[in-house]
């Protein structure tokens, strides 16, 4: 029988698909056993230490006996390090049912670098909710994402943020104070341009989207708007998947003013007449920049009925002992 080439394409698709789902199943099948596996080492190792019969700390004996034991007999996996780690495992998720099969060791791994219960909590929602490679995660907890997100709520709110995750509900929810550029590698000093500052989150556009947070598809930059025989230039246009909404976003190397206010006015006023759909929801505006003088801010918003966000961006790495001086703060409250 003569073989068709095209029918034999379709087969040799059809199994390389099938071949695709099943390895991919059996992969999240072998994690799963071997998170819940470490889980149960970590049991036995708490279980063992409660008896009385040793303190497990990284550097007693325990886990240096139990290291070389291991090792030998079974092979690589069982460094103090990660004995550590799965007895840390076992006690921050007292019930198996708790892990989530969609993270793999080395999520858990990370995750449980976290100094409290709170940022685990987080981090292992968070990670699974948007599905954070090793790597992302990485950068999310170094950022310190959830001492920033937590400090834009209150007591109640960060309880509910290290139990649930960060739910995008409204758009004052897309707000983190501040957002966290340092992926772009500019030099705290230098004096930038706003056209540079744009051209640098273009060039690491993913990165930005991560740190804008799940939900948002980039439309383009330096969207144009005509009014009036007036052409204007919108830095940044996204769509918000979760809130059905346009974002836009003003970039500002310096201070927020009340003309940039007015401005991301007229720009929203615009969206909503012109570019928006039947189903839309009326759009966001976000104006991002170094500084902003709260009061002004207040001033230069009160009144107007569109959503204007503004937030604050820094190019490093936020200070950890600030940020957990602040938060402890705000729950001993």
């Amino acid at each position: 029988m003569e073989i068709q080439p095209a029918q034999y394409s379709q087969l040799v698709g059809q199994i390389g698909s099938l071949l695709a789902i099943g390895r991919e199943k059996a992969a999240l099948q072998v994690n799963t056993i071997l998170v819940q596996t470490y889980w149960e080492i970590g049991k036995y190792i708490v279980e063992f230490e409660q008896k009385g019969n040793e303190k497990a700390e990284y550097g007693s004996k325990l886990f240096e006996n139990l290291s070389k034991d291991l090792t030998l007999a079974y092979g690589k996996g069982f460094s103090r390090s990660n004995l550590s780690y799965m007895r840390k495992m076992y006690l921050s998720f007292q019930k198996r049912e708790t892990l989530s099969h969609k993270l793999t060791w080395s999520h858990y791994f990370e995750i449980l670098k976290a100094d409290s219960d709170l940022e685990i909590g987080f981090y292992s929602k968070q990670a699974e909710k948007e599905r954070w490679s090793v790597r992302e995660l990485k950068r999310q907890m170094k950022s310190l994402l959830f001492h920033r997100l937590a400090l834009s709520s209150d007591k109640k709110g960060v309880l509910k943020l290290a139990n649930e995750g960060h739910e995008v509900q409204q758009p004052e929810d897309l707000i983190k104070d501040p957002f966290v550029l340092e992926f772009l590698n500019i030099p705290e000093q230098y004096q930038y341009l706003e056209s540079e500052l744009e051209e640098k989150i273009i060039g690491n556009l993913q990165q930005f989207l991560l740190e804008l947070g799940k939900g948002f598809a980039f439309i383009g930059r330096q969207y144009r708007i005509s009014i009036g025989g007036k052409h204007f230039r919108l830095d940044l246009l996204f769509y918000h998947r979760i809130l059905k909404c346009f974002v836009l976003i003003d970039l500002k190397r310096g201070e927020i003013d009340h003309q940039d206010v007015g401005q991301m006015n007229l720009y929203l006023n615009y969206f909503k007449k012109e570019e928006a759909s039947e189903g839309d929801n009326e759009p966001v505006g976000i104006i991002l920049g170094a500084y902003k003088n709260q009061i002004l801010v207040e001033y230069a918003t009160d009144s107007i009925t569109n959503k204007i966000l503004l937030a604050k961006y820094q190019l490093y790495l936020p200070d950890k002992t600030q940020l957990e001086k602040a938060l402890n703060k705000l729950l001993d409250d």
